[in-house]
């Protein structure tokens, strides 16, 4: 009589969130947003405030600022408003961006470790898709990541798997190979809808809710660790 060991697949591609994962980049956003603000005549807020509605990509952002709040009822504004808005707040932040961005701790020397580890690395984020070069230039992380996508890469973005399993298709792997790393609920919500491993980090932008209320594989108060467990895990 023989024994089948069933073993979970190693992992060959992590996918990265990237703001409120690899980098803190609330101060410079809240300063376009304020920018964008004092510009309509509209009060501004605070960092913190702010802080609670970075994740859904620009425009959601902008909307959010618009009306004070995280959550805004369809039909609230108009959408010429808005466009309005967006365009400001997009040319307060192609001025400023990358001025307060910080990269988390232990990121730079994480990511590196983990490539030289085998891994294949990719970059899975809701940002604008043009402001995201000139931050990976800046943290000399140009060269780290085989794909990148934006928030408007596709017609679709996070929580929504596609942006997903797009790359998964682009670099020929298997989801099944996959593991999706992010701070907010559009992380492991895309994750779990792809059908692959979510590793969440606590310490990022999740509007305020905790991160293990959504159930990810593993959570992580800091990225060291987060590297240690998959290199210990998935290698």
């Amino acid at each position: 009589m023989t024994t089948t060991t069933i073993t979970t697949p190693k992992k060959q591609l992590l996918m990265f969130d990237f703001d409120g994962t690899l980098i803190d980049s609330v101060p410079d956003l809240a300063d376009a947003i304020n920018a964008m603000l004092t510009k309509l005549g509209k009060p501004t807020y605070p960092v913190d405030t702010i802080r609670n509605w970075v994740g859904n990509g620009g425009r959601v952002l902008v909307e959010r600022a618009l009306v004070g709040e995280v959550d805004v009822v369809q039909g609230q504004l108009k959408d010429a408003d808005i466009e309005q808005a967006e365009a400001v707040f997009f040319e307060a932040y192609n001025t400023i961006s990358g001025g307060k961005t910080v990269a988390y701790p232990n990121v730079d020397a994480g990511l590196r470790q983990l490539k030289q580890a085998g891994f294949t690395l990719a970059l899975v984020t809701n940002k604008p898709m043009r402001f995201v070069p000139k931050i990976l230039q800046a943290f000399g992380w140009q060269d780290v990541f085989s794909e990148v996508l934006g928030g408007d890469s596709l017609p679709s973005k996070k929580p929504d798997p596609a942006p997903l399993l797009q790359v998964c298709q682009t670099l020929n792997i298997l989801p099944a190979h996959a593991v999706m790393i992010g701070d907010s609920k559009n992380d492991i919500l895309a994750g779990q809808n792809a059908n692959i491993d979510t590793l969440a980090l606590a310490y990022g932008y999740n509007y305020g809710e905790d991160i293990r209320d959504f159930n990810p594989t593993e959570t992580f108060d800091d990225f060291q660790s987060l590297v240690d467990w998959i290199l210990h895990n998935y290698a």
